[in-house]
Parts: C-alpha cells; structure tokens; sequence
C-alpha cells in the first residue's frame, strides 16, 4: 500500500498539454471593427453643422427633397450667416436677390430659416420679410427634433 506505481492518470497529463496555436482568432478584431463602423455613421451627420444654433424643439417629421437648400442662419447675438458666410443686415436684401437670382431647380428654390430661440421674434420676421421681398417665399423653419418643452424655462412662466 505504501508503494505508488505510474499510474495513467500521470500519463495522462502529459499528453493533454496542447501545442502553442499558430493562428490567428480574428474574430474579436472583426467585432472591434463592426462597433467602430457603427460609432463613424452615426457621429459623422452630426459633424455637418458650422455655425452653433440653440434651436427650439418640434414634432415635426424632415422634409423630402432632392436639391441642396440655402441656410440662412441667425445666432443668439443676432449675427446672419447665408450658407456659413456672414452677412450684414445692409448687405442681406443684395445677398437674397442674387440667390433669387439663380436658376431654381424643379421642386423650387428652398431656403432653410435656423434662428436661435433666445432670439426676439421680430428680428426674425425682419428676415422673413427681406425673403418675401427678394421673391424666396419658400421658406422653412428649422427645429431641433423632439418636442419637449425647454428645461430652463422658469416656474412662474406661462408656457
């Protein structure tokens, strides 16, 4: 009883240590990959815009089109931009008639108003009315999606 005998279970250990693997598992890589795919398409849209714009909320669906609108784009300071070029209220009737000006493509020329909540309403119609008067009557106001009421609207404020 006290002897012990090579018994199998010791032979068995040493046939059961594997050869180091030669290959490659690139299946975590492709998967690495895939996410990495994913994060690039959905944060490269929202690297387009130039000009930063508070813009009020809406439940309102995008439009369809075909050809490129012009962005006219008010800031909270008030400042006009036309496609990310700035412009001055003086030089804003001269700027419209030249893009009215253009060829209109099929659909009719669109033109794409963003101006920032914090914005007195008559400044914006101020613009509207130097569209109107340029012949741009299509016009659409730009929201941001959602819908929600602003959260930083005070507790005494009527909605």
């Amino acid at each position: 009883m006290g002897a012990s005998l090579p018994s199998s279970s010791s032979r068995r250990g040493r046939r059961s240590r594997r050869a180091p693997m030669s290959e490659i598992n690139v299946t975590p890589l492709v998967d690495v990959m895939l996410v990495l795919l994913i994060i690039f398409m959905v944060t490269a849209p929202l690297l387009v815009a130039g000009v930063p714009i508070d813009l009020p909320e809406s439940r309102a669906g995008a439009l369809d089109q075909q050809a490129e609108p012009v962005q006219l784009s008010l800031d909270a300071e008030g400042r006009l931009t036309i496609d990310e070029t700035p412009v001055t209220d003086t030089e804003l009737p001269a700027q419209l008639a030249r893009i009215a000006a253009e060829p209109a493509p099929e659909e009719g020329r669109r033109i794409y108003l963003r101006a920032d909540r914090a914005l007195d309403y008559g400044r914006v119609m101020r613009v509207m009315g130097e569209l109107n008067r340029a012949g741009l009557n299509r016009v659409a106001m730009v929201s941001a999606p959602g819908g929600t009421p602003s959260p930083t609207k005070n507790a005494g404020e009527a909605p």
